[in-house]
């Protein structure tokens, strides 16, 4: 087995199962609640996380991991002679990598050892190339192939999301007053793709169902042909609705299309940006 380590970070939202026995170290981001700091999956869980949102007044805000936090981390593993690939949350919409990237300049005799990727993603569409670098890994591949897979398979990962309501994007951030004043009072929903590291608004339809229907097409209109696909329904506690979107997205390939298909919750840190009931559809296409 290779020597090459992944530290990767909690808004890949993984599931426990399909990380289990991989090289694989998820540095947790902070989600603040009634002015109290949770790490990201370790202190608090969806299932927590979702049913205080729905009787508090407050709203949640989201915090990156420190450079010290990365440091040690990185210094553990390379004591115990790893490599490592650190694979992250797109530097667009966080600034985990930049504290990944002091750590790495705070040990500076080891460099050479740590390398990182920026996956201009989130959710799985950060999660899948941080998976393959570790199923390459695990099949002896060197760091720099290690870097090279992440790399490719960013490249050919993406991310729709649709959102019952616009306020969480708007507080967060995420999406200007003006449009969601305007989205709110026509009730359009968005669907929200992960562009050059950004998610931006692709379509704009009246109702909720609608939207999954529509971020359904643009999905398999974004894989077209890059075959097999691996997919993730990310559900912001909406599982019913998520085994319905997969079993859907399901019947629209071959069962030799789909190489990995899951369904998984949406973090905290995540959720805390998109809100309650939200979709997703994230993707890794052609590997």
């Amino acid at each position: 087995m290779s020597k090459v380590a992944i530290v990767t970070d909690s808004t890949a939202c993984f599931p426990a199962d399909v990380v289990k026995g991989y090289p694989m170290h998820i540095v947790p981001l902070q989600v603040i609640m009634d002015d109290k700091s949770y790490q990201d999956g370790i202190d608090i869980q969806p299932t927590e996380f979702y049913s205080w949102l729905a009787t508090t007044k407050s709203m949640p805000s989201t915090s990156q991991p420190t450079p010290g936090y990365f440091a040690e981390l990185y210094k553990k593993l390379l004591d115990e002679g790893y490599d490592i690939l650190s694979v992250h949350i797109s530097s667009r919409l966080s600034g985990t990598l930049d504290s990944a990237a002091q750590a790495r300049e705070m040990l500076k005799s080891a460099k050479n050892r740590i390398a990182l990727v920026d996956t201009m993603g989130t959710a799985m569409a950060m999660g899948f190339p941080a998976l393959v670098a570790a199923r390459a890994a695990m099949q002896g591949a060197t760091l720099e192939e290690c870097r090279i897979q992440a790399e490719k398979s960013t490249s050919r990962s993406s991310l729709f999301v649709v959102v019952p309501t616009l306020e969480f994007l708007h507080r967060g951030g995420r999406i200007g007053g003006a449009a969601a004043f305007v989205g709110s009072m026509l009730n359009l929903k968005p669907i929200i793709k992960m562009i050059e590291g950004k998610l931006e608004s692709v379509d704009k339809v009246r109702t909720f169902s609608k939207a999954i229907e529509q971020m359904t097409d643009l999905f398999i209109k974004d894989v077209e042909n890059r075959l097999p696909v691996r997919i993730c329904v990310h559900h912001a506690n909406n599982p019913d609705e998520a085994r319905t979107l997969l079993e859907k997205i399901r019947a629209r390939f071959s069962t030799s299309e789909v190489a990995e298909a899951f369904i998984a919750d949406v973090s905290p840190v995540i959720g805390t940006h998109v809100g309650p009931g939200s979709l997703g559809i994230a993707y890794l296409a052609g590997m």
